[in-house]
Protein backbone atom coordinates (compact mmCIF):
# COMPACT_ATOMS: atom_id res chain seq x y z
CA UNK A 1 0.00 0.00 0.00
CA UNK A 2 1.32 3.46 -0.90
CA UNK A 3 0.85 6.14 1.71
CA UNK A 4 0.21 9.68 0.46
CA UNK A 5 2.37 12.05 2.49
CA UNK A 6 1.12 15.60 2.85
CA UNK A 7 3.64 18.26 3.73
CA UNK A 8 3.79 21.87 4.75
CA UNK A 9 6.46 24.25 3.41
CA UNK A 10 9.08 25.97 5.49
CA UNK A 11 10.41 29.39 4.58
CA UNK A 12 13.66 27.84 3.33
CA UNK A 13 11.77 25.88 0.70
CA UNK A 14 12.09 22.57 2.54
CA UNK A 15 8.97 20.68 3.54
CA UNK A 16 8.24 20.00 7.18
CA UNK A 17 6.56 16.92 8.61
CA UNK A 18 2.78 17.06 8.31
CA UNK A 19 0.00 14.68 9.33
CA UNK A 20 2.27 13.92 12.27
CA UNK A 21 4.57 11.76 10.11
CA UNK A 22 8.38 11.59 10.15
CA UNK A 23 8.91 12.65 6.56
CA UNK A 24 10.82 15.62 5.16
CA UNK A 25 11.64 16.81 1.65
CA UNK A 26 14.45 19.17 0.75
CA UNK A 27 14.24 22.50 -1.06
CA UNK A 28 13.88 22.06 -4.83
CA UNK A 29 14.49 25.67 -5.84
CA UNK A 30 18.26 25.39 -6.39
CA UNK A 31 18.45 23.41 -9.66
CA UNK A 32 20.30 20.12 -9.82
CA UNK A 33 23.59 20.31 -11.71
CA UNK A 34 24.18 18.14 -14.76
CA UNK A 35 27.90 18.94 -14.84
CA UNK A 36 30.57 16.29 -14.93
CA UNK A 37 33.60 16.65 -12.69
CA UNK A 38 35.90 17.85 -15.53
CA UNK A 39 33.32 20.44 -16.56
CA UNK A 40 33.14 21.67 -12.97
CA UNK A 41 36.93 22.01 -12.72
CA UNK A 42 37.12 23.81 -16.08
CA UNK A 43 34.56 26.36 -14.92
CA UNK A 44 36.43 26.96 -11.66
CA UNK A 45 39.74 27.44 -13.48
CA UNK A 46 38.05 29.95 -15.81
CA UNK A 47 36.72 31.93 -12.82
CA UNK A 48 39.61 31.65 -10.37
CA UNK A 49 42.65 30.54 -12.40
CA UNK A 50 45.29 32.57 -10.56
CA UNK A 51 43.76 32.20 -7.09
CA UNK A 52 45.25 29.70 -4.57
CA UNK A 53 43.76 26.24 -5.12
CA UNK A 54 45.66 23.64 -3.14
CA UNK A 55 48.37 23.51 -0.48
CA UNK A 56 50.00 20.24 0.59
CA UNK A 57 52.20 21.48 3.43
CA UNK A 58 54.11 18.23 3.98
CA UNK A 59 55.05 17.97 0.28
CA UNK A 60 55.72 21.67 -0.27
CA UNK A 61 53.03 21.97 -2.97
CA UNK A 62 51.32 25.35 -3.50
CA UNK A 63 49.30 25.62 -6.70
CA UNK A 64 46.76 28.04 -8.06
CA UNK A 65 43.77 26.67 -9.97
CA UNK A 66 45.50 26.94 -13.34
CA UNK A 67 48.58 25.10 -12.09
CA UNK A 68 46.42 22.43 -10.54
CA UNK A 69 44.48 22.02 -13.79
CA UNK A 70 47.75 21.72 -15.74
CA UNK A 71 48.88 18.91 -13.42
CA UNK A 72 45.53 17.16 -13.88
CA UNK A 73 45.77 17.42 -17.67
CA UNK A 74 49.31 16.07 -17.68
CA UNK A 75 48.28 13.05 -15.60
CA UNK A 76 45.13 12.47 -17.65
CA UNK A 77 47.14 12.54 -20.88
CA UNK A 78 49.52 9.97 -19.46
CA UNK A 79 46.77 7.62 -18.32
CA UNK A 80 45.16 7.92 -21.74
CA UNK A 81 48.50 7.09 -23.38
CA UNK A 82 48.63 3.90 -21.31
CA UNK A 83 45.43 2.77 -23.02
CA UNK A 84 43.08 3.32 -20.09
CA UNK A 85 39.60 4.07 -21.40
CA UNK A 86 36.19 5.20 -20.17
CA UNK A 87 34.77 2.75 -17.64
CA UNK A 88 38.13 1.16 -16.76
CA UNK A 89 38.76 0.94 -13.02
CA UNK A 90 41.91 2.43 -11.52
CA UNK A 91 42.72 2.09 -7.84
CA UNK A 92 44.47 4.58 -5.61
CA UNK A 93 45.94 3.31 -2.36
CA UNK A 94 47.50 6.21 -0.55
CA UNK A 95 47.36 8.68 2.33
CA UNK A 96 46.69 12.37 1.63
CA UNK A 97 49.15 13.43 -1.06
CA UNK A 98 48.90 15.81 -3.99
CA UNK A 99 49.02 12.82 -6.33
CA UNK A 100 45.69 11.72 -4.85
CA UNK A 101 43.81 14.89 -5.82
CA UNK A 102 45.51 15.03 -9.23
CA UNK A 103 44.46 11.44 -9.89
CA UNK A 104 40.91 12.16 -8.70
CA UNK A 105 40.40 14.76 -11.40
CA UNK A 106 42.58 13.08 -14.06
CA UNK A 107 40.54 9.88 -13.93
CA UNK A 108 37.29 11.86 -14.05
CA UNK A 109 38.63 13.75 -17.10
CA UNK A 110 38.80 10.44 -18.98
CA UNK A 111 35.68 8.78 -17.57
CA UNK A 112 37.77 6.24 -15.64
CA UNK A 113 36.29 4.86 -12.43
CA UNK A 114 38.45 5.82 -9.47
CA UNK A 115 38.55 3.08 -6.84
CA UNK A 116 39.33 4.43 -3.37
CA UNK A 117 41.34 1.90 -1.39
CA UNK A 118 41.62 2.38 2.35
CA UNK A 119 45.27 3.17 3.23
CA UNK A 120 44.89 0.85 6.23
CA UNK A 121 44.08 -2.16 4.04
CA UNK A 122 46.45 -5.09 4.22
CA UNK A 123 47.13 -8.01 1.86
CA UNK A 124 43.82 -9.86 1.92
CA UNK A 125 41.77 -6.67 1.84
CA UNK A 126 43.53 -5.05 -1.10
CA UNK A 127 43.48 -8.34 -3.01
CA UNK A 128 39.73 -8.54 -2.51
CA UNK A 129 39.15 -4.91 -3.50
CA UNK A 130 41.24 -5.03 -6.68
CA UNK A 131 39.64 -8.26 -7.85
CA UNK A 132 36.09 -7.35 -6.84
CA UNK A 133 35.98 -4.40 -9.23
CA UNK A 134 38.60 -5.58 -11.71
CA UNK A 135 41.14 -2.78 -11.36
CA UNK A 136 43.27 -2.42 -14.49
CA UNK A 137 45.74 -0.05 -12.80
CA UNK A 138 46.73 1.02 -9.31
CA UNK A 139 48.63 4.05 -8.02
CA UNK A 140 50.40 3.85 -4.65
CA UNK A 141 53.40 5.21 -2.73
CA UNK A 142 56.11 2.91 -1.45
CA UNK A 143 54.86 3.03 2.13
CA UNK A 144 52.99 4.92 4.81
CA UNK A 145 53.58 4.37 8.53
CA UNK A 146 53.84 0.58 8.91
CA UNK A 147 52.09 -0.23 5.63
CA UNK A 148 54.46 -1.15 2.82
CA UNK A 149 52.20 -0.85 -0.20
CA UNK A 150 54.60 -1.77 -2.99
CA UNK A 151 55.91 -4.72 -1.01
CA UNK A 152 52.35 -5.99 -0.59
CA UNK A 153 51.64 -5.57 -4.29
CA UNK A 154 54.86 -7.47 -5.09
CA UNK A 155 53.69 -10.24 -2.75
CA UNK A 156 50.32 -10.45 -4.50
CA UNK A 157 51.91 -10.14 -7.93
CA UNK A 158 55.45 -11.58 -7.86
CA UNK A 159 55.24 -11.53 -11.66
CA UNK A 160 56.10 -7.80 -11.46
CA UNK A 161 59.77 -8.74 -11.03
CA UNK A 162 59.94 -10.16 -14.53
CA UNK A 163 57.53 -8.16 -16.69
CA UNK A 164 57.52 -4.90 -18.57
CA UNK A 165 55.26 -2.16 -17.20
CA UNK A 166 51.75 -2.67 -18.55
CA UNK A 167 52.35 -6.34 -19.36
CA UNK A 168 51.52 -7.74 -15.93
CA UNK A 169 49.76 -11.12 -15.95
CA UNK A 170 49.35 -11.92 -12.27
CA UNK A 171 47.66 -15.13 -11.15
CA UNK A 172 46.18 -13.54 -8.03
CA UNK A 173 45.31 -10.18 -9.64
CA UNK A 174 44.13 -11.20 -13.12
CA UNK A 175 42.70 -7.81 -14.20
CA UNK A 176 45.68 -5.69 -13.10
CA UNK A 177 48.06 -4.47 -15.84
CA UNK A 178 49.64 -1.27 -14.55
CA UNK A 179 51.28 -0.56 -11.19
CA UNK A 180 52.25 3.10 -10.81
CA UNK A 181 54.35 4.22 -7.87
CA UNK A 182 54.33 7.81 -6.66
CA UNK A 183 58.04 8.19 -5.94
CA UNK A 184 60.43 8.73 -8.84
CA UNK A 185 62.31 5.47 -8.29
CA UNK A 186 62.71 2.76 -10.94
CA UNK A 187 61.05 -0.49 -9.85
CA UNK A 188 60.69 -3.72 -11.86
CA UNK A 189 57.33 -3.99 -13.61
CA UNK A 190 56.17 -0.53 -12.47
CA UNK A 191 55.99 3.02 -13.78
CA UNK A 192 56.39 6.17 -11.73
CA UNK A 193 53.90 9.04 -11.84
CA UNK A 194 56.52 11.05 -13.76
CA UNK A 195 56.82 8.18 -16.27
CA UNK A 196 53.07 8.35 -16.81
CA UNK A 197 53.19 12.11 -17.39
CA UNK A 198 56.07 11.66 -19.84
CA UNK A 199 54.10 9.09 -21.82
CA UNK A 200 51.30 11.60 -22.26
CA UNK A 201 53.51 14.33 -23.70
CA UNK A 202 52.18 13.68 -27.20
CA UNK A 203 48.49 13.81 -26.24
CA UNK A 204 46.89 17.15 -27.08
CA UNK A 205 44.57 18.83 -24.61
CA UNK A 206 41.92 18.99 -27.33
CA UNK A 207 41.86 15.18 -27.32
CA UNK A 208 41.18 15.21 -23.59
CA UNK A 209 38.49 17.87 -24.08
CA UNK A 210 36.71 15.65 -26.63
CA UNK A 211 36.72 12.71 -24.20
CA UNK A 212 35.41 14.86 -21.33
CA UNK A 213 32.69 16.37 -23.52
CA UNK A 214 31.38 12.89 -24.31
CA UNK A 215 30.90 11.87 -20.69
CA UNK A 216 27.45 11.38 -19.14
CA UNK A 217 26.81 12.86 -15.66
CA UNK A 218 25.18 9.55 -14.73
CA UNK A 219 28.32 7.55 -15.56
CA UNK A 220 29.86 5.68 -12.62
CA UNK A 221 32.97 7.64 -11.65
CA UNK A 222 33.95 6.39 -8.22
CA UNK A 223 33.86 3.22 -6.12
CA UNK A 224 34.22 3.49 -2.36
CA UNK A 225 34.38 0.40 -0.17
CA UNK A 226 32.29 0.30 2.96
CA UNK A 227 33.89 -0.86 6.19
CA UNK A 228 32.89 -4.49 5.86
CA UNK A 229 32.47 -4.94 9.62
CA UNK A 230 29.77 -7.56 9.08
CA UNK A 231 31.18 -9.26 6.01
CA UNK A 232 33.15 -8.57 2.84
CA UNK A 233 33.38 -4.86 1.97
CA UNK A 234 30.81 -3.55 -0.51
CA UNK A 235 31.83 -1.25 -3.36
CA UNK A 236 29.44 1.71 -3.28
CA UNK A 237 29.37 3.04 -6.84
CA UNK A 238 28.87 6.78 -7.31
CA UNK A 239 28.31 8.94 -10.40
CA UNK A 240 29.37 12.47 -11.41
CA UNK A 241 25.79 13.57 -10.73
CA UNK A 242 25.77 11.99 -7.27
CA UNK A 243 28.86 13.68 -5.92
CA UNK A 244 28.91 16.95 -7.88
CA UNK A 245 25.47 17.88 -6.59
CA UNK A 246 26.18 16.72 -3.07
CA UNK A 247 29.33 18.85 -2.95
CA UNK A 248 27.37 21.86 -4.15
CA UNK A 249 24.72 21.63 -1.44
CA UNK A 250 27.23 20.84 1.31
CA UNK A 251 29.16 23.96 0.38
CA UNK A 252 26.00 26.05 0.38
CA UNK A 253 25.02 24.79 3.84
CA UNK A 254 28.40 25.68 5.36
CA UNK A 255 28.45 29.04 3.54
CA UNK A 256 31.86 28.41 2.00
CA UNK A 257 33.10 31.22 -0.27
CA UNK A 258 35.79 31.66 -2.90
CA UNK A 259 38.03 33.56 -0.45
CA UNK A 260 37.88 30.82 2.19
CA UNK A 261 40.73 28.46 3.05
CA UNK A 262 39.57 25.00 4.16
CA UNK A 263 41.83 22.90 6.39
CA UNK A 264 41.44 19.22 5.38
CA UNK A 265 42.87 16.69 7.86
CA UNK A 266 40.27 14.04 6.92
CA UNK A 267 41.31 11.20 4.57
CA UNK A 268 40.90 11.65 0.83
CA UNK A 269 39.94 8.03 0.27
CA UNK A 270 36.71 8.69 2.16
CA UNK A 271 33.74 10.80 0.98
CA UNK A 272 34.53 13.34 3.69
CA UNK A 273 37.81 14.25 2.04
CA UNK A 274 37.06 13.58 -1.61
CA UNK A 275 33.54 15.05 -1.86
CA UNK A 276 32.79 17.22 1.17
CA UNK A 277 36.24 18.83 1.09
CA UNK A 278 37.87 18.69 -2.36
CA UNK A 279 34.77 18.95 -4.54
CA UNK A 280 33.20 21.56 -2.25
CA UNK A 281 36.31 23.73 -2.71
CA UNK A 282 36.17 23.14 -6.45
CA UNK A 283 32.60 24.39 -6.53
CA UNK A 284 33.31 27.51 -4.53
CA UNK A 285 36.88 28.32 -5.58
CA UNK A 286 38.06 28.06 -1.95
CA UNK A 287 41.63 26.98 -1.26
CA UNK A 288 42.31 23.44 0.01
CA UNK A 289 44.89 23.19 2.79
CA UNK A 290 46.20 19.73 3.66
CA UNK A 291 48.17 19.68 6.96
CA UNK A 292 49.79 16.31 6.31
CA UNK A 293 49.45 12.78 5.00
CA UNK A 294 47.25 11.75 7.92
CA UNK A 295 45.63 13.47 10.84
CA UNK A 296 47.98 14.89 13.43
CA UNK A 297 46.64 17.45 15.93
CA UNK A 298 49.82 19.55 15.95
CA UNK A 299 50.11 19.64 12.14
CA UNK A 300 46.42 20.55 11.90
CA UNK A 301 46.62 23.35 14.45
CA UNK A 302 49.78 24.69 12.79
CA UNK A 303 48.09 24.69 9.38
CA UNK A 304 45.07 26.56 10.73
CA UNK A 305 47.25 29.13 12.46
CA UNK A 306 49.92 29.68 9.79
CA UNK A 307 47.71 29.46 6.70
CA UNK A 308 44.92 31.53 8.31
CA UNK A 309 42.34 28.87 7.54
CA UNK A 310 38.72 30.01 7.77
CA UNK A 311 37.14 26.56 7.74
CA UNK A 312 37.95 23.15 9.20
CA UNK A 313 36.62 19.65 8.64
CA UNK A 314 36.92 16.72 10.98
CA UNK A 315 35.33 13.89 12.89
CA UNK A 316 34.68 14.46 16.63
CA UNK A 317 37.83 12.61 17.71
CA UNK A 318 39.94 15.02 15.64
CA UNK A 319 38.40 18.05 17.31
CA UNK A 320 38.83 16.44 20.74
CA UNK A 321 42.50 15.70 20.02
CA UNK A 322 43.12 19.38 19.25
CA UNK A 323 41.07 20.79 22.12
CA UNK A 324 42.75 18.47 24.65
CA UNK A 325 46.29 18.93 23.30
CA UNK A 326 48.58 20.59 25.87
CA UNK A 327 49.78 23.06 23.23
CA UNK A 328 46.29 24.11 22.13
CA UNK A 329 46.51 27.61 23.62
CA UNK A 330 49.68 28.44 21.66
CA UNK A 331 47.92 28.31 18.29
CA UNK A 332 45.80 31.06 16.72
CA UNK A 333 42.30 29.92 15.75
CA UNK A 334 40.86 33.41 15.31
CA UNK A 335 40.64 33.07 11.51
CA UNK A 336 38.23 30.11 11.74
CA UNK A 337 34.54 30.65 11.01
CA UNK A 338 32.82 27.62 9.52
CA UNK A 339 33.35 23.94 8.85
CA UNK A 340 31.85 20.52 9.31
CA UNK A 341 31.92 17.97 12.08
CA UNK A 342 30.68 14.61 10.82
CA UNK A 343 31.47 10.93 10.51
CA UNK A 344 30.40 9.98 14.03
CA UNK A 345 28.05 11.27 16.74
CA UNK A 346 29.25 14.55 18.22
CA UNK A 347 29.23 14.85 22.03
CA UNK A 348 27.36 18.01 22.92
CA UNK A 349 30.08 19.37 25.21
CA UNK A 350 32.68 19.00 22.46
CA UNK A 351 30.56 21.05 20.06
CA UNK A 352 30.24 23.84 22.60
CA UNK A 353 34.02 23.95 23.08
CA UNK A 354 34.61 24.04 19.31
CA UNK A 355 32.34 27.07 18.99
CA UNK A 356 33.80 28.87 22.00
CA UNK A 357 37.50 27.95 21.90
CA UNK A 358 38.09 27.45 18.16
CA UNK A 359 35.95 30.42 17.07
CA UNK A 360 33.87 28.23 14.76
CA UNK A 361 30.60 30.09 15.27
CA UNK A 362 29.21 28.82 11.95
CA UNK A 363 30.29 25.18 12.23
CA UNK A 364 27.76 22.73 10.86
CA UNK A 365 26.96 19.13 11.62
CA UNK A 366 26.52 16.83 8.63
CA UNK A 367 25.10 13.34 8.43
CA UNK A 368 25.05 10.78 5.67
CA UNK A 369 26.66 7.64 4.34
CA UNK A 370 28.89 6.69 1.44
CA UNK A 371 25.91 5.20 -0.38
CA UNK A 372 24.22 8.64 -0.42
CA UNK A 373 27.21 10.56 -1.77
CA UNK A 374 27.38 11.18 1.30
CA UNK A 375 25.37 13.98 2.99
CA UNK A 376 21.60 13.90 3.41
CA UNK A 377 21.15 16.09 6.52
CA UNK A 378 23.13 19.16 7.51
CA UNK A 379 22.64 21.98 9.96
CA UNK A 380 22.76 25.59 8.78
CA UNK A 381 25.40 28.10 9.88
CA UNK A 382 22.69 30.21 11.50
CA UNK A 383 20.78 27.39 13.17
CA UNK A 384 20.41 27.96 16.91
CA UNK A 385 23.33 26.40 18.77
CA UNK A 386 21.05 24.01 20.64
CA UNK A 387 19.90 22.63 17.28
CA UNK A 388 23.46 22.32 16.02
CA UNK A 389 24.58 20.43 19.10
CA UNK A 390 21.58 18.14 19.45
CA UNK A 391 20.62 17.26 15.84
CA UNK A 392 22.18 16.73 12.42
CA UNK A 393 20.11 19.51 10.91
CA UNK A 394 17.51 19.39 8.18
CA UNK A 395 17.27 17.44 4.94
CA UNK A 396 19.45 18.58 2.03
CA UNK A 397 17.94 19.97 -1.24
CA UNK A 398 16.34 17.56 -3.69
CA UNK A 399 16.25 14.71 -1.16
CA UNK A 400 13.44 12.98 0.69
CA UNK A 401 13.93 11.33 4.04
CA UNK A 402 11.59 9.39 6.27
CA UNK A 403 11.74 7.24 9.39
CA UNK A 404 10.14 3.81 9.14
CA UNK A 405 9.24 0.94 11.44
CA UNK A 406 10.07 -2.73 10.97
CA UNK A 407 7.18 -3.06 8.50
CA UNK A 408 8.42 -0.17 6.36
CA UNK A 409 5.64 2.21 7.46
CA UNK A 410 6.47 5.86 8.14
CA UNK A 411 6.34 6.46 11.89
CA UNK A 412 4.93 9.44 13.76
CA UNK A 413 7.00 12.56 14.39
CA UNK A 414 9.47 11.96 17.21
CA UNK A 415 9.23 8.16 17.08
CA UNK A 416 12.45 6.19 16.60
CA UNK A 417 12.83 4.05 13.49
CA UNK A 418 15.17 3.40 10.58
CA UNK A 419 16.10 6.42 8.48
CA UNK A 420 15.61 6.08 4.72
CA UNK A 421 16.76 8.45 1.96
CA UNK A 422 15.59 8.91 -1.63
CA UNK A 423 16.76 11.27 -4.37
CA UNK A 424 19.67 12.17 -6.66
CA UNK A 425 22.32 11.23 -4.06
CA UNK A 426 21.41 7.54 -3.77
CA UNK A 427 24.07 5.40 -5.44
CA UNK A 428 23.18 3.24 -8.46
CA UNK A 429 24.24 0.24 -6.38
CA UNK A 430 27.09 -1.86 -5.04
CA UNK A 431 29.53 -2.90 -7.74
CA UNK A 432 28.78 -6.41 -8.99
CA UNK A 433 26.56 -7.16 -6.00
CA UNK A 434 22.90 -7.11 -7.00
CA UNK A 435 21.64 -9.03 -3.93
CA UNK A 436 23.09 -6.56 -1.43
CA UNK A 437 21.97 -3.64 -3.61
CA UNK A 438 18.36 -4.92 -3.56
CA UNK A 439 18.61 -5.43 0.19
CA UNK A 440 19.66 -1.81 0.76
CA UNK A 441 17.69 0.09 -1.91
CA UNK A 442 13.96 -0.64 -2.04
CA UNK A 443 11.61 1.40 -4.23
CA UNK A 444 14.33 3.99 -4.56
CA UNK A 445 14.73 4.35 -0.79
CA UNK A 446 18.20 3.77 0.65
CA UNK A 447 17.79 2.02 4.00
CA UNK A 448 20.60 3.51 6.05
CA UNK A 449 20.63 1.12 9.00
CA UNK A 450 20.64 4.16 11.29
CA UNK A 451 18.06 4.72 14.00
CA UNK A 452 16.71 8.26 13.93
CA UNK A 453 13.91 10.63 14.83
CA UNK A 454 12.57 13.61 12.87
CA UNK A 455 10.88 16.33 14.90
CA UNK A 456 8.03 18.67 13.98
CA UNK A 457 10.47 21.27 12.60
CA UNK A 458 12.21 18.76 10.35
CA UNK A 459 15.38 18.38 12.40
CA UNK A 460 16.84 14.88 12.47
CA UNK A 461 18.51 13.20 15.41
CA UNK A 462 20.56 10.02 14.94
CA UNK A 463 20.13 7.84 18.01
CA UNK A 464 22.14 4.81 16.99
CA UNK A 465 22.47 1.95 14.57
CA UNK A 466 19.72 -0.59 13.98
CA UNK A 467 22.26 -3.27 14.83
CA UNK A 468 23.59 -1.26 17.81
CA UNK A 469 20.24 -1.05 19.54
CA UNK A 470 20.07 -3.62 22.28
CA UNK A 471 17.11 -5.13 24.05
CA UNK A 472 17.59 -5.72 27.77
CA UNK A 473 14.75 -7.59 29.42
CA UNK A 474 12.28 -6.37 26.81
CA UNK A 475 13.40 -2.72 27.04
CA UNK A 476 14.84 -1.04 23.94
CA UNK A 477 18.14 0.60 24.90
CA UNK A 478 19.87 3.13 22.65
CA UNK A 479 23.62 3.33 23.40
CA UNK A 480 23.90 6.93 22.14
CA UNK A 481 21.62 8.16 24.94
CA UNK A 482 23.77 6.54 27.63
CA UNK A 483 26.97 7.76 25.97
CA UNK A 484 25.75 11.35 25.98
CA UNK A 485 24.88 11.08 29.66
CA UNK A 486 28.19 9.52 30.72
CA UNK A 487 30.07 12.14 28.73
CA UNK A 488 28.84 14.71 31.27
CA UNK A 489 31.04 13.13 33.93
CA UNK A 490 33.98 15.52 34.41
CA UNK A 491 36.55 12.70 34.32
CA UNK A 492 35.26 11.10 31.09
CA UNK A 493 37.01 11.99 27.82
CA UNK A 494 35.20 9.49 25.60
CA UNK A 495 32.78 6.62 26.06
CA UNK A 496 31.24 3.86 23.98
CA UNK A 497 28.28 1.73 25.03
CA UNK A 498 27.27 -1.61 23.52
CA UNK A 499 25.51 -4.85 24.38
CA UNK A 500 26.88 -8.27 25.31
CA UNK A 501 24.94 -11.55 25.60
CA UNK A 502 23.14 -12.37 28.84
CA UNK A 503 21.03 -15.50 29.53
CA UNK A 504 18.59 -13.72 31.84
CA UNK A 505 18.00 -10.37 30.10
CA UNK A 506 19.03 -11.32 26.57
CA UNK A 507 21.61 -8.55 26.54
CA UNK A 508 23.48 -6.58 29.17
CA UNK A 509 24.98 -3.11 28.85
CA UNK A 510 28.72 -2.59 28.70
CA UNK A 511 30.57 0.74 28.67
CA UNK A 512 34.17 1.36 27.63
CA UNK A 513 35.45 4.63 29.05
CA UNK A 514 38.61 6.61 28.32
CA UNK A 515 39.35 9.01 31.16
CA UNK A 516 40.88 12.45 30.87
CA UNK A 517 44.64 12.65 31.33
CA UNK A 518 45.67 12.32 34.97
CA UNK A 519 42.21 11.21 36.12
CA UNK A 520 41.23 7.98 37.86
CA UNK A 521 37.82 6.47 38.50
CA UNK A 522 36.17 3.25 39.66
CA UNK A 523 33.30 1.28 38.18
CA UNK A 524 31.18 2.03 41.24
CA UNK A 525 31.86 5.76 40.89
CA UNK A 526 30.48 5.68 37.35
CA UNK A 527 27.41 3.66 38.38
CA UNK A 528 26.74 6.04 41.27
CA UNK A 529 26.89 8.93 38.81
CA UNK A 530 24.09 7.21 36.86
CA UNK A 531 21.79 6.37 39.78
CA UNK A 532 18.77 8.60 39.97
CA UNK A 533 19.70 10.23 36.67
CA UNK A 534 18.91 7.52 34.12
CA UNK A 535 16.63 4.48 34.32
CA UNK A 536 18.09 1.58 36.26
CA UNK A 537 18.03 -0.72 33.25
CA UNK A 538 20.26 1.73 31.33
CA UNK A 539 23.05 1.68 33.93
CA UNK A 540 25.97 -0.39 32.53
CA UNK A 541 26.55 -3.70 34.23
CA UNK A 542 30.05 -3.97 32.81
CA UNK A 543 32.45 -1.00 32.81
CA UNK A 544 36.00 -1.06 31.51
CA UNK A 545 38.54 1.78 31.53
CA UNK A 546 40.66 1.87 28.38
CA UNK A 547 43.40 4.10 26.98
CA UNK A 548 41.74 4.37 23.56
CA UNK A 549 38.89 2.98 21.48
CA UNK A 550 39.39 0.71 18.48
CA UNK A 551 38.66 2.88 15.44
CA UNK A 552 38.80 2.94 11.68
CA UNK A 553 41.10 5.49 10.01
CA UNK A 554 38.07 7.74 9.48
CA UNK A 555 37.45 7.98 13.22
CA UNK A 556 34.52 5.59 13.43
CA UNK A 557 34.55 3.39 16.50
CA UNK A 558 34.46 -0.36 15.98
CA UNK A 559 31.96 -1.58 18.54
CA UNK A 560 32.08 -5.10 17.18
CA UNK A 561 35.75 -5.26 18.24
CA UNK A 562 34.82 -4.13 21.76
CA UNK A 563 31.94 -6.57 21.95
CA UNK A 564 34.08 -9.51 20.82
CA UNK A 565 36.75 -8.55 23.34
CA UNK A 566 34.26 -8.49 26.22
CA UNK A 567 32.68 -11.79 25.20
CA UNK A 568 36.13 -13.40 25.33
CA UNK A 569 37.09 -11.70 28.59
CA UNK A 570 33.85 -12.63 30.37
CA UNK A 571 33.56 -16.05 28.70
CA UNK A 572 30.07 -15.15 27.57
CA UNK A 573 27.79 -16.91 25.14
CA UNK A 574 24.05 -17.22 24.71
CA UNK A 575 24.08 -19.86 27.43
CA UNK A 576 26.49 -18.31 29.92
CA UNK A 577 26.78 -15.34 32.17
CA UNK A 578 29.74 -13.87 34.00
Amino acid sequence: MTMQLETSRHETGATLPANGLSYAKGDTSPPLSEQTIPALLAETVKRFGLRPAVIFREQGIRWNWQEFSDAVNAMAAGLHALGLRRGDRIGIWSPNRFEWTVTQFATARLGLVLVNINPAYQLAEVEYALNKVGCKAIIAPESFKTSRYLEMLQTLAPELQHCEPGALQAARLPALRWVIRMENVATPGMLTCLDVVARGAGVDVSELDAISAGLDPRDPINIQFTSGTTGAPKGATLTHRNIVNNARYVGMAMNLRDDDRLCIPVPLYHCFGMVMSVLVCTFTGACMVFPGEAFDPVATMAAISEERCTALHGVPTMFIAQLDHPGFASYDFSSLRTGIMAGAPCPIEVMKRVVADMHMTEITIAYGMTETSPVSFQSATDDPLDRRVSTVGRVQPHLECRVVDADGQTVAVGVTGELCTRGYSVMPGYWDDEPRTRESIRDGWMHTGDLATIDAEGYCNIVGRVKDMLIRGGENVYPREIEEFLFRHPKVQSVQVFGVPDPRYGEEICAWIALRQGQGATEEEIREFCRGQIAHYKIPRYIRFVDEMPMTVTGKVQKFVMRDSMIRELNLSEGKTA
